[in-house]
């Protein structure tokens, strides 16, 4: 109702900022796959700088290649210092601290004699705007966070048929020799996109993915395929690919509050949070970049 924050000096909105946030950032993050589908928030978080911890073991999985049948092996001269199944490999988990690693805010005022709508509606009207501006926030920090966590550079030199197809053939024999287990996706360039849909083996006779009416293709070579605005790359980056949910991006929200003002009549809407993103060193093989070659001719 209008005027509902009178007779209290500060009104918290962490609980619904936060639902905002998670809700807005699942229509409109276009790097929203690479970090699970979705930003992982904390309302109510105090001043510190660690976000969470996550156990980890860097200890690869060892298989053995032969069951040992020797005769003192376990057995004979072998009994009690020895085993068949080769050396034990002891598992230990280590705890890892991920911290926060950038912040946002915001403060506006709301003028009762001067904003000329419903107080409680204007509320939630700048929570929704605020939420928006914060995820396209997320979106940025996490297109730098990608190409940055990038763990080698594909380049190529123009966009052509050829060069398209011997891309992604190049990108899906990358990921077959890393053995990586789960939806590979790629994050281009409206440009690149572009040429993937019209690529002549993105046919409906071939059942390919794409729809040449709306200018959409979901897959492509193997790949879920997300045409991303140019402002979301880095200079002279072209793509991102990766499989889904190797990251995590969160944000903790130290406050989301209406707070009565005594410079003027109305409120100081005001936020502030912490942000990061983390992915697992062993992850990082799996995120590749398609950078801008340059041609050899003078």
């Amino acid at each position: 109702m209008a005027g509902e924050n009178n007779n209290q000096a500060v009104r918290s909105y962490q609980k619904q900022f936060k639902e905002l946030l998670q809700a807005v950032y699942q229509k409109q993050a276009y790097f929203s796959e690479f970090f699970g589908g979705g930003v992982e928030a904390l309302d109510g978080v105090t001043h510190n700088k660690t976000a969470f911890s996550i156990k980890t073991s860097d200890i690869p999985v060892v298989i053995g290649t032969e069951y040992n049948k020797d005769e003192n092996v376990g057995f004979g001269t072998g009994t009690g210092n020895s085993t068949r199944f080769g050396e034990r490999q002891e598992i230990i988990y280590t705890d890892t601290d991920v911290p926060y690693t950038w912040e946002w805010v915001f403060h506006e005022g709301i003028d009762r004699h001067t904003v000329n709508n419903d107080f409680a509606a204007t509320i939630a009207d700048r929570s929704e705007l605020q939420a928006q501006a914060k995820v396209q926030m997320f979106d940025n920090k996490g297109g730098l966070f990608i190409s940055e966590t990038a763990d080698q550079s594909i380049e190529l030199v123009e966009i052509t048929n050829e060069t398209v197809l011997k891309l992604f053939n190049d990108l899906s024999n990358a990921y077959v020799n890393m053995e990586a287990v789960g939806t590979k996706m790629a994050w281009v360039k409206p440009e690149l996109y572009n040429a993937i849909v019209d690529h002549p083996i993105t046919t409906t006779a071939k059942h390919s993915g794409a729809n040449i009416d709306e200018n959409g293709i979901l897959r492509f070579k193997g790949f879920q395929i997300k045409e991303v605005p140019e402002t979301k790359f880095q200079e002279g980056e072209l793509a991102y690919t990766s499989i889904t949910g190797v990251g995590k991006q969160f944000t903790g929200i130290n406050t989301a509050r209406t707070v009565e003002s005594e410079d003027f009549d109305g409120v100081a809407f005001q936020g502030a949070g912490k942000a990061g993103e983390f992915i697992l060193p062993a992850n990082k093989k799996a995120v590749i970049k398609v950078v801008e070659g340059e041609s050899g001719e003078s």
